[in-house]
């Protein structure tokens, strides 16, 4: 599908553009820059874009419903008082690898924080993979959930919290898996080989769910998004004018707004000309499709 028209709503040149999550609250987009420490929101009304420096990498992030944001960074989670400016540190596991760092995250309905690690040195094949992913839960408990992964993302709910989904982008894994999901219990089991994208040009960075159960897949290095239907077939391509789209967040006042996050350094050299907005905030809308409202922590 290639007359979707795909607009740069933020030339912003992020280094790593991630994590996008619309506020319904304040009908803001937050996003971060990981290698620049950055949080930034994003108003599409007025086109500003504010940002906060937080002095670390900032791998994902959830919000509250007074907005303060809960930040996952190398030392563990931190939250932030938007209001004051003021950091606090909440909790680090006890496991955690003081050489990785947080990367992808959601929140469940219930509240629960997921967010995983990834080493800060990127691992080559046949090296141990690193990676965990760990709860942190309302009442500030925090449990390691899953391990065994490279560099974890993906990490998305279908739409009724029954399935959940984890991707690893290490190119020699490159796959999504899918989980049943005990919303009560927060337990995942019964993993599964939800898509594997060596079929496609893209390796599955961030993803989210839409009102109809269809994961979307950005396609980091592959110059698309793809949309995936709840059965793991492929319902979708969308060519973008960048090469590294990295995460996927519906917003708007409908929900039918497809906002992408990207890279802006370490693109494929000779392609500078080509995708001359690399790093920027890029939006979409397609008839008929719209997103879910993205929970708060807590």
């Amino acid at each position: 599908m290639n007359h979707v028209n795909v607009d740069c709503v933020l030339d912003i040149k992020a280094s790593l553009g991630e994590s996008p999550i619309w506020s319904e609250k304040d009908q803001i987009l937050y996003w971060v820059d990981i290698n620049n420490h950055l949080i930034c929101k994003f108003d599409p009304i007025n086109k500003i874009n504010s940002i906060i420096n937080v002095g670390d990498f900032i791998g994902c992030f959830a919000l509250k419903k007074n907005l303060n944001i809960v930040l996952a960074l190398t030392n563990g989670f931190f939250e932030l008082e938007q209001k004051k400016g003021k950091i606090s540190f909440l909790c680090n596991p006890k496991d955690n690898n003081p050489k990785n760092r947080f990367n992808d995250g959601t929140v469940d309905s219930r509240g629960r924080f997921y967010a995983g690690t990834m080493s800060l040195n990127p691992k080559n094949k046949g090296e141990e993979p690193e990676g965990s992913l760990y709860c942190l839960h309302p009442s500030g408990d925090i449990k390691k959930i899953l391990e065994g992964f490279y560099t974890i993302n993906g990490l998305a709910f279908s739409p009724d919290y029954k399935t959940a989904y984890v991707s690893d982008s290490a190119p020699w894994i490159r796959t999504i898996w899918s989980y049943d999901y005990d919303l009560e219990d927060g337990i995942w089991s019964n993993k599964k080989v939800f898509f594997e994208t060596h079929k496609v040009n893209g390796r599955p960075d961030g993803g989210c769910v839409d009102a109809d159960g269809c994961y979307w897949m950005a396609g980091v290095s592959g110059w698309e998004l793809v949309r995936i239907t709840p059965k793991g077939k492929i319902d979708m391509v969308i060519k973008m004018p960048i090469e590294k789209p990295t995460k996927i967040a519906f917003g708007g006042a409908k929900l039918d707004t497809i906002y992408v996050t990207s890279i802006g350094s370490d693109i494929t050299q000779g392609t500078n000309k080509q995708q001359p907005k690399a790093g920027g905030i890029f939006a979409l809308s397609i008839p008929g499709i719209k997103g879910i409202n993205f929970p708060f922590y807590g």
